[in-house]
Order: C-alpha cells, then structure tokens, then sequence
C-alpha cells in the first residue's frame, strides 16, 4: 500500500514553472512541492513511529506482568513449608535430644518429603494427608516429621511437627510446631467457589525436595473428582496446568492476588517417567475452610464427631 501511495503522491507533482522575475507569485510552486513532500515523508516516517511504538508498549506490559510475579513469589513464599518424613534407627530415650535435632545422618533416614503452609501465627501447619500418613500411622515411635520455615525477617529455622488431626477423606491433616521466639507469615487464604477456568494460578512448593519452586499456569477445569487416600471420592477438585511433581503435595495453589486457593494434591504422570502430565489436581480451599478448624480443635473430621 505505501508504494501505491508513493506512485500516486509523485504523479501528481506538476514540473516546475518558469520563473518570472516579475511575478509576485513566483515562490508558490516551490512552496506546494515542499508542503507535498512533507505529507510524503509523513506519511513514511508516521506509520514506522506507529508501528515502533506497539512493540515497546507491548515489552512494558512484560516487564509489569514480570515484576507482578516476582514480587507475587515474595510475597507468597514465606509462608510456605518443606516437610521431610523421616524414620528413626530406634526409638530415642525420653531424655534424649535426638527427637528435637533431627538430624540427617545413619540415625534418622528421610523417607518422603512434601509441602505445607502456615495457617496461623501460632505454628498450625496445613499439608496433605498422604504427605505425613506415615507419621499419623505410627506404631513403634520411629517416624518423626521435620518442617522448614521461614520467619518474618527471613530467617531460616526447622522444629519437629507434631501431627494433632488428620481426615484421610479429604487428603488433609494439620501439623503443630513450636515457633516460640520467631515471627511467622500466615498464608492468605482466599475462595474457590468463585474461580473461572481460564484464570491464572500459581504453585509453591518442593518438587523433589527443590525448596520454594514457583510454577504458573492456569485453572484448567473445575469440579473434578479425584480418588482419596482412603478410596473414596474428594469432589469439588480444581484441575490446573501448573506443574505439581512429586513433593508439590500439600503445598499452596494461589490466585493472582496471593490467595490459597487450594492445597496441590494430585497430578496424572505419564507411564513410566513419574513427571507430571500437565492434568494436575487440587483441592479447594473452601473444603480445606470447613475441615481444618475441627482438626485443630478436635483432632478429627466434622464427620467423625456425630
């Protein structure tokens, strides 16, 4: 199209008349050409400032959604947990500090890790049933569960987690630690009964034991079903394409805003490999809202009380 215009814009430029040093209009030719080649240049030079300005906008619009997420993942990660099942050689004497330790060595073997996240300022810690089923299964006194947090002020600290309810209906279960003497950062807690597919989401967590991994991706479905740690069904499920691998489970999925969603529990692994197939699971957090008050009360399920 500029070329036509070009083609047309140079046709209709008339020669140059001759001047007539008696003529009070003898400027005006040289005039019009000039006036006409500045509509020529304009019309070049105006639409490539157009076309440079729409891909400059649209680097800035990166840059903000960018920034939006790295600061998201600040915000959002403190509040999150690592959570090591570990399995003691023997059983520790009840004068022993080996319980409080924990250490990692030929006494103490890690045989799982997950996710969590900080309910409240008083140490309760909300993870996946399956993630400490060991530990709320206990019979001999071997299996202890050693949570990773993060203070207010970015101090890195661990204490043993003390399982005080669990609902293997729902994959949930809550674990207690002493945060005595630190500051810590409750997740914020949102609403699943108003989500869209199609809206953004983000998961933090340890996928095989990487701490505070941020993957992102979107709602993919909503109102799943997906089997439960005791064989039954946990409806309500919301499907999400955000990357939950092995150590994920019982970690926060969370909305633009910084919102727990839902609790990451789930994903479809292709045969073979164990990596996520990119159908993954959680459960939402309105579930988690009506359970996890009567586990730290009671230690039990709604269900089981009547």
């Amino acid at each position: 199209m500029r070329t036509m215009t070009l083609f047309c814009l140079s046709t209709n430029l008339s020669p140059l008349p001759k001047l007539n040093p008696s003529s009070s209009t003898k400027i005006l030719p040289s005039v019009t050409v000039t006036s006409r080649r500045r509509t020529l240049i304009s019309g070049i030079v105006m639409p490539f400032l157009l076309n440079l300005a729409a891909p400059l906008s649209f680097a800035h619009q990166i840059l903000d959604q960018e920034d939006n997420l790295v600061q998201l993942f600040k915000e959002t990660s403190p509040s999150v947990v690592f959570i090591k099942d570990l399995e003691l050689s023997k059983v520790p004497k009840a004068s022993s500090n080996e319980v409080i330790q924990l250490n990692e060595d030929e006494d103490a073997k890690v045989e799982g890790t997950g996710s969590g996240f900080i309910w409240d300022k008083y140490g309760h810690i909300v993870t996946n049933y399956h993630v400490v089923a060991k530990l709320a299964t206990d019979t001999n006194g071997l299996q202890r569960c050693k949570v990773s947090l993060v203070d207010a002020k970015g101090n890195s600290f661990y204490r043993e987690g003390k399982i005080i309810g669990f609902d293997p209906a729902y994959d949930l279960a809550v674990l207690k630690v002493d945060v005595d003497g630190y500051e810590i950062k409750p997740a914020l807690i949102g609403q699943s009964n108003n989500l869209h597919v199609g809206q953004s989401c983000f998961a933090i967590g340890n996928p095989f034991g990487y701490e505070n991994t941020l993957t992102t991706g979107v709602v993919s479905g909503l109102g799943r079903e997906i089997p439960s740690p005791n064989g039954g069904a946990i409806k309500g499920a919301i499907q999400t394409d955000a990357p939950i691998n092995a150590g994920n489970s019982g970690g926060p999925l969370i909305d633009s805003y910084g919102h727990v969603i839902g609790v990451n529990t789930a994903t479809f692994t292709k045969k073979g490999t164990g990596l996520s197939s990119g159908v993954n699971f959680a459960i939402p957090i309105d579930t988690v809202l009506r359970n996890v008050p009567y586990l730290i009360v009671y230690g039990t399920p709604y269900s089981n009380r009547f």
